[in-house]
């Protein structure tokens, strides 16, 4: 305890480490940042460029360095469902997202880039908190529309389409959930008053853990089993849930899902695949 404390402490003492940083952003990509379309070009790069390598690796099959990570090496994405997946995401934020930023930026225009940049203890603990507070929301939701089948036809059985999740899968979304998620977005980071680039990084490493949950390979060095104690579910549990629906509906971390004895975190079994 007193070592993470120290730790702490150090961080919070650190107010310099990211201001050259944010300086540079502001005084040569200003017009981009500061943009309020940045945060939907941000998050949408980052799902298309993250999730290029394992659509690379799906192609390639069996031939894949990894495929023996893959998780149900008996099922593989096609072309068709790829073109599907990623077209589903395009059209959202065609239709939808970019429509909902100007609506947004015209009724409540975004205030001023601050000049400051956070401390490092600022973006983590700020980010934290944003993770924590959104694997609850979308737990809940998520949970109320497994159990109910009315809200699950309409709302999220697109993202069900698919037993074996692969990286484009991962916004093959309703546009009502996909607003929804993004609303949590938006509002969780003000609720918290973050920085800007607390909100950006946030921003990056959420898509990351949204691709890593819905590759379809259980990789040694992911997320999920680098963090002690099991604390994050990673793409096991998400893989599993695709297949047995009634588990693992926290989107990040696994303390809901125990809680609600909905966990599971072992390869599905022959029980399992028969109840499918």
């Amino acid at each position: 305890m007193a070592q993470f404390k120290k730790f702490t402490d150090s961080l919070k003492q650190n107010d310099w480490l990211l201001q050259p940083l944010w300086d540079y952003l502001l005084s040569q990509h200003n017009s981009l940042v500061s943009s309020p379309f940045f945060p939907v070009l941000l998050a949408f790069s980052c799902y298309f460029i993250f999730s290029i390598p394992f659509a690379i690796l799906d192609v390639l099959g069996e031939r894949a360095p990894l495929f023996e990570y893959k998780i149900q090496k008996q099922r593989h994405p096609t072309i068709g469902m790829m073109l599907r997946t990623l077209g589903t995401a395009v059209y959202n934020h065609l239709v939808f997202v970019l429509p909902a930023v100007v609506i947004t930026n015209v009724v409540m225009p975004a205030p001023p880039l601050p000049v400051v940049a956070p401390t490092v203890w600022e973006l983590i603990s700020g980010a934290l908190g944003v993770l924590l507070v959104f694997d609850t929301q979308y737990f809940f939701w998520h949970l109320v529309h497994h159990k109910n089948t009315h809200l699950y036809r309409w709302v999220h059985a697109i993202h069900h389409d698919y037993i074996s999740p692969f990286s484009w899968s991962t916004q093959h979304l309703s546009a009502v959930e996909l607003m929804t998620v993004g609303f949590w977005s938006n509002i969780d980071p003000i609720l918290f008053k973050c920085h800007p680039l607390t909100i950006w990084t946030l921003s990056v490493f959420s898509i990351w853990m949204s691709v890593e949950d819905h590759i379809g390979y259980d990789l040694p060095y992911s997320p999920g089993h680098l963090v002690p104690f099991g604390l994050l579910g990673g793409a096991m549990a998400h893989d599993i849930h695709h297949q047995k629906p009634s588990s693992n509906f926290a989107p990040f971390f696994s303390h809901w899902a125990r809680l609600f004895g909905t966990a599971i975190t072992v390869k599905p079994t022959k029980k399992i695949e028969d109840e499918k």
